[in-house]
């Protein structure tokens, strides 16, 4: 029998790791963000670590199915995919517990090109079938990797004479294995190229809008990988749970910080064999029975995937649209299958499946910053579990203890009440905030110093002496020009809290008026212009995120399109998902459908909607603040709807797909003035070209640097007061 005391490890390699984890993290707060010049240095360590990984596996399942005879082969197959079964029972059971740590909340965000994007498919068929193998091998494709190399294992099973053939896959598994340790004696290194980067440039501000999630996100993660897992792998066999964390302590730090599972398992396969030879004895079998469940594991979810499905509860509470006991199961399945293929195209996906507004997948991408380190962290202590495990119930040395089960379920209930309640109290009474994204848009200021303006609140501004030439000959013999603009054209045109006229359209008049050397003043004014057309008394152009149609067209004279709108529906959060797709919104027969009181607009939905009850509706804000007669829906554009969502976070927008309808914006030139229609035109033309239209969407539209962004905090700035 083997004894279970296993050998003195070196501790020389996690010494070196955690004082270069150490040094890193002091360089970044010490330096800021000039630590980044580390980043290509942290990079180049990543790629070194990955080197080997997919040769490694190659070998690794051919030669260990390869050793196998078809008896064995069923047995390993049988076994690891009960543990297997069995581990994502676990994962999924803290999956569903997740929403019990959320506590009670309202939100809404700027618009965001996601919205536009349809769906990908997953294309489960090049995922997992290698046309061409060494494609897959070129390009990281790891499960058709996989496949292809248990197809040639389970192919040279069947070979008569395959021992010289194995002789030389061990040597080279073996040479692989070495490469792969002459790496990781780098890792001290690496880890503080990318301790010091992370440390240096992570933005505090990143993380402001995810601390519930994070912290129960990194709460869950750390049950799972520092007492689920191992407890599990401690209750079913002779390997301590000590034992487990201290072997494999080495990989795990390694996976933590460089956020790739792959880098990492040449490493825990050979951990892992040494771990099951201390405590249960040499057997060629094991090793054998190693080198296949590692990799092939990886061509199933992992834990650390099957956590992520954590945000889809998150998503819905943060979004108000909460994941319903009933989808549980849905979710579940669904989500299970989904993780087959990527994560970042697997959220998207579930989002749409469970009716959670599509726009709170940027969150998930944000919060990766964070959780990937500790999603990864868990996936390596899930490749170490079912290594151990998968070995283990292949080799018939799973123990059913019923006291150490008894045992593990106990402190495991424990446990998960302590980390899902003590979670709670704590996001609860640190985390939760007033809403205040509505501040974030009314608070928002010019760009930059344009010059200054005079604003007219009211329809009382003297009227403008008559055109005798044109109407850029009368703003050159005036030294100003009044630009119009309509009251109710947010986030083009709009008041902010201090009073002060701003929006995208109000920062381009500025411009003009400056690239024309005039002063500038804005009046209000009124929707009928596109009735009666544009008087040149009352201004010179209409500057205020109008939409060009061809009815409008032959009342007043546009300039070319400077943006893109598109149509979309601005709904209750809870009914985004019904929205988003034309075929969904036909389904559900007579509908009130609030629509701008402009032709092209009605004529637009009647045609999507023959069936829907059409309301002309004059001005979006008094439906929203309940003016109004009830509606189901209103018509509006997903750019300037996203910013009323702010205002109203009770909203969502919906684009309906397929087909997005886009509509253009122009200005409007008082009395059809040429000569003025030439050079606007030209000038939006040049501030095309030169980007000034392109910063002011990302900064109006998409949100962009609504807060000043602050240098990142440093010792030698705000602590040595170092100049920058």
């Amino acid at each position: 029998m083997a004894d279970n005391t296993p050998p003195p490890r070196r501790r020389t390699l996690s010494t070196r790791i955690a004082i270069g984890l150490a040094a890193g993290v002091a360089v970044g707060l010490v330096f800021g963000e000039r630590a980044s010049v580390l980043a290509p240095v942290a990079d180049g360590y990543i790629k070194l670590l990955q080197m080997t990984v997919l040769p490694y596996v190659t070998v690794s399942i051919v030669a260990g199915l390869g050793a196998l005879d078809a008896g064995q082969a069923r047995t390993l197959l049988f076994r690891v995919g009960l543990v297997l079964l069995l581990v994502w029972a676990l994962a999924l059971t803290i999956v569903l517990l997740f929403p019990l740590m959320l506590p009670s909340h309202v939100s809404a965000s700027f618009f965001s090109t996601s919205l536009l994007q349809e769906r990908e498919p997953f294309d489960f068929l090049n995922l997992y079938i290698p046309a061409n193998p060494f494609n897959s091998l070129a390009n990281n494709i790891v499960p058709a990797v996989v496949l292809f190399s248990i197809v040639l294992g389970l192919a040279l099973m069947k070979v008569p004479d395959k021992r010289r053939l194995l002789d030389v896959l061990g040597v080279a598994g073996q040479a692989v294995a070495q490469a792969t340790y002459f790496v990781v004696a780098l890792t001290p290194y690496g880890l503080f190229a990318i301790a010091a980067d992370v440390a240096g440039t992570l933005s505090f501000t990143d993380l402001e809008r995810l601390e519930v999630y994070l912290v129960g996100y990194i709460a869950v993660s750390l049950l799972l990988s520092l007492w689920l897992l191992p407890g599990l792998v401690a209750a079913l066999t002779p390997i301590p749970y000590r034992a487990l964390l201290s072997r494999t302590k080495d990989a795990l730090i390694l996976a933590f910080m460089t956020t790739s599972l792959l880098a990492v398992i040449p490493l825990l396969t050979e951990e892992a064999k040494e771990l099951i030879e201390d405590y249960t004895g040499r057997d060629e079998q094991k090793e054998a029975a190693v080198d296949v469940v590692v990799p092939a594991s990886f061509n199933f979810p992992h834990t650390g995937k099957l956590l992520s499905l954590t945000f889809l509860f998150f998503a819905g509470w943060f979004s108000d649209a909460v994941v319903r006991v009933s989808d549980y199961p849905k979710l579940a399945g669904a989500g299970v299958m989904a993780m087959f293929g990527s994560v970042n195209a697997a959220i998207p996906f579930l989002l749409d499946l469970l009716k959670i507004p599509a726009d709170t997948f940027r969150l998930f991408v944000t919060s990766s910053i964070v959780n990937a380190r500790f999603g990864t962290l868990v996936a390596a202590v899930h490749t170490a579990t079912v290594a151990v495990l998968g070995t283990c119930a292949v080799t018939g040395l799973l123990v059913f203890n019923a006291r150490k089960l008894i045992r593990f379920a106990i402190v495991s209930a424990i446990l998960i009440v302590v980390v899902v309640g003590g979670t709670r109290a704590v996001v609860t009474m640190a985390f939760t905030r007033p809403y205040d994204k509505d501040l974030e848009l009314t608070s928002m200021k010019t760009m930059t110093d344009r010059g200054s303006a005079r604003v007219f609140r009211t329809a009382d501004a003297p009227p403008l002496p008559p055109v005798t030439t044109s109407v850029l000959e009368r703003v050159k013999r005036r030294g100003v020009i009044r630009v119009g603009y309509f009251d109710d054209s947010l986030p083009y045109v709009f008041f902010n809290i201090f009073g002060d006229l701003v929006g995208f359209d109000v920062d381009m008049a500025l411009q003009f008026a400056r690239d024309l050397h005039v002063q500038i003043e804005f009046v209000p004014v009124t929707r009928d212009i596109f009735e009666r057309g544009l008087d040149p008394s009352q201004c010179d152009v209409v500057m205020s995120g109008v939409a060009i149609t061809a009815d409008r067209a032959t009342q007043v004279r546009f300039s070319t399109p400077y943006l893109d709108e598109t149509v979309a529906f601005l709904v209750p959060d809870r009914f985004a998902r019904r929205y988003s797709d034309w075929a969904s919104v036909q389904a559900m027969g007579r509908l009130r459908i609030g629509v701008p009181s402009a032709p092209y607009f009605i004529r637009k939905i009647r045609e999507e909607l023959p069936n829907a009850e059409i309301v002309p509706i004059a001005r979006l804000d008094d439906v929203l603040a309940g003016n109004h007669q009830p509606l189901d829906a209103l018509v509006t554009t997903a750019e300037r709807g996203s910013a009323y969502t702010l205002l109203h976070p009770e909203y969502s927008i919906a684009v309906p797909m397929p087909r997005p309808s886009k509509i253009p914006l122009a200005y409007v030139v008082a009395g059809r003035d040429s000569e003025m229609t030439s050079i606007l035109d030209t000038w939006i033309e040049l501030k095309r070209k030169d980007d000034t239209v392109g910063a002011l969407f990302n900064h109006w539209i998409l949100g962009q640097n609504v807060r000043p962004k602050e240098r990142r905090w440093s010792i030698l700035d705000n602590v040595l007061r170092t100049s920058k």
